[in-house]
């Protein structure tokens, strides 16, 4: 079984192609953590938990609602981390959740993919360099399910002390004081259709008078702007500058095509045939 959250697409494609070509079930898990919904998941094949990074680590959001959901079946748990170019401490953030709850850590992968996160100090990517992070991750992703299907252990990149020592302490506070909501606008694009309240997994948007307002527990995910179907979110003037990530715009990169033309390959394996989304 395969469970995931994504924010902008990155991870949502890398779990339900995973999940395709394992012929396994494929849990989306947002609506279960707005909702805060802990009921048990099951499986007797392995879990498979695919997760972005923050911070040099998993959504700290996740980790908290992984640390408490339980687990029934298969006593086996891969992760899949997929970062702009760091995976920091996740995997073994991870294995040390795992063992906690007496389940066998088959280890942890690690895709590069291109960066959501364009409110940040990073340059925006060529569609180039996107182009090819996909592809490699493609390409990663293959060997991935390959060791799975085999009952193999993943082994990612080992994670020295000095990174543990850092990342500990630093995430929670940067999490807390460096990511305001306060700059995120809607223009007169708005079309109120509460798209951005809906995704959001700390469901900390809400629609008064037809228009979305951000409340103070941000985790800069990105969904809310990465999703909106009028491309009426803004950040302050940085993404007026940058602009903004969905996978969904950049998936024909991975027919070497024009756009439309991955949709229609990609379509295919959109039809799991245990896929559900579970809230």
């Amino acid at each position: 079984m395969v469970l995931y959250f994504s924010a902008t697409g990155n991870t949502q494609f890398l779990a339900t192609e995973l999940a395709e070509k394992l012929g396994d079930e494929c849990i989306d898990l947002l609506e279960r953590i707005k909702k805060n919904d802990l009921s048990e998941v099951r499986s007797e094949k392995p879990f498979i938990i695919c997760t972005p990074v923050y911070v040099c680590e998993m959504p700290r959001f996740l980790s908290k609602y992984l640390k408490k959901l339980s687990f029934a079946g298969s006593r086996k748990v891969y992760f899949v981390a997929n970062s702009a170019g760091y995976c920091g401490i996740t995997g073994y953030l991870a294995k040390k959740m795992f063992r906690k709850k007496k389940m066998e850590y088959m280890g942890h992968a690690e895709i590069v993919m291109p960066r959501n996160y364009f409110i940040g100090h990073y340059p925006v990517q060529t569609n180039e360099e996107i182009k090819e992070r996909l592809l490699n991750a493609c390409d990663k992703l293959d060997k991935v399910a390959n060791a799975i299907k085999s009952g193999n252990r993943l082994h990612g990149r080992y994670v020295f002390m000095f990174e543990k020592l850092i990342t500990i302490p630093f995430n929670p506070v940067w999490t807390k004081y460096k990511m305001p909501a306060s700059d995120f606008f809607v223009t007169e694009k708005c079309i109120s259709c509460g798209r951005c309240e809906k995704m959001c997994p700390l469901n900390n948007i809400s629609i008064k008078d037809k228009m979305p307002v951000w409340g103070k527990n941000c985790t800069h995910c990105m969904s809310c702007i990465g999703n909106c179907p009028a491309d009426a979110i803004e950040y302050g003037n940085i993404t007026k500058e940058k602009g903004k990530y969905n996978f969904k715009k950049y998936r024909h990169f991975l027919n070497g095509g024009k756009p439309g033309e991955a949709e229609k390959k990609f379509s295919a394996n959109r039809n799991l045939p245990k896929r559900r989304n579970n809230g």
